[in-house]
């Protein structure tokens, strides 16, 4: 195959498409590095090569068979799939050749097109300009749907978003799903959980969006020590989580409530800021006069003050007021 090229088109082929022992696929700076050329010398390189291979595969039936074979794969699911996908489904297909000399036979060819990915798409194979409107405007109008719905997505119903998405859009869920796999806007973080790649929930950037994602998950107050062994757990960051810096970052948040000597959980869940005597005025003025058995239990759902810390706070006779039926309320000024 490479013997009409010159020994600089074949290293460089060779090179970029990983056909070496390694099987490592090289950037145009390295081999422009290893060559002493610029990246863009590679890249006319690599060109001229790929040109003389096409003409070089027209001529070898296995090879048309194998471009055709690929084609249909597309064809059948819409006409876009991404890169890996089709070329796993071809190396199974054709026992003996890799998956790298299968993506150099790709590129070489006009019988389809490549995207080669960049920061909103992961590299793909598409046939047409049509089948690759179709799919970025599927990929638009379900990105458009999951920012109105984020709530309700995250709360576990995706998938069943997505069936109904589907279903209004009349496209067939392999091929949805084979649109939506070439978008790198859609993520799944650690947990499961999927949706916008923008969103914290999702692909958590900082330290209390790490913090802010477990604390949601777990649904429990947590020792900051805890909340970092979980993001490391999780795997959230490629750095260890250090105890001491959540529990800083926690201490800015608004998000974050103190419940407890280094407990932690989220406003978002009920949780109250505050001291003892703080929360039960917030409790009583929401839900109205309580007896004591119910002030401790609602209190307690909000913070992890020991009943006799709450019954002492509610004895406080210049906060407090106990009616003749034996619930308080809050002392009017």
């Amino acid at each position: 195959m490479f013997t009409s090229l010159t020994p600089r088109q074949k290293e460089v082929v060779e090179g970029r498409f990983g056909i070496v022992k390694s099987g490592k696929m090289e950037t145009l700076a390295a081999i422009g590095d290893r060559l002493h050329v610029t990246r863009e010398r590679v890249r006319q390189i690599e060109r001229s090569a790929l040109d003389i291979l096409e003409k070089t595969i027209e001529k070898n039936a296995q090879s048309m068979q194998i471009l055709r074979s690929g084609k249909k794969i597309l064809e059948d699911v819409g006409g876009v799939m991404k890169r890996d996908v089709l070329l796993e489904k071809l190396s199974r297909a054709n026992e003996g050749i890799t998956e790298n000399h299968l993506a150099l036979l790709l590129e070489a060819t006009r019988e389809f097109f490549s995207h080669p990915g960049d920061e909103n798409f992961r590299p793909f194979y598409f046939v047409s300009k049509n089948d690759l409107r179709a799919a970025t405007n599927f990929i638009d109008g379900w990105i458009g749907y999951l920012d109105a719905q984020k709530e309700k997505v995250l709360s576990g119903t995706y998938k069943a978003h997505l069936k109904e998405f589907i279903k209004k859009k009349h496209v067939a869920e392999p091929q949805a799903n084979h649109y939506l796999g070439i978008s790198k806007k859609i993520h799944a973080n650690a947990y499961g959980d999927i949706g916008l790649r923008a969103w914290p929930e999702i692909r958590p950037l900082t330290t209390r969006d790490r913090a802010y994602l477990v604390l949601k998950k777990k649904a429990e107050p947590l020792h900051f020590s805890s909340i970092a062994d979980a993001i490391n757990e999780a795997k959230l960051t490629p750095q260890v989580a250090l105890a001491p810096t959540v529990h800083n970052e926690l201490i800015k948040d608004e998000r974050f409530v103190l419940v407890g000597r280094g407990m932690y959980a989220l406003k978002e869940q009920g949780y109250e800021p505050g001291i003892a005597r703080e929360v039960i005025q917030k409790v009583l003025k929401r839900e109205g006069p309580l007896n004591a058995n119910d002030v401790v239990e609602r209190v307690k759902k909000q913070r992890l003050f020991k009943p006799n810390t709450i019954i002492i706070n509610l004895q406080n006779k210049s906060f407090f007021e106990r009616l003749s039926d034996g619930r308080y309320r809050v002392r009017e000024s």
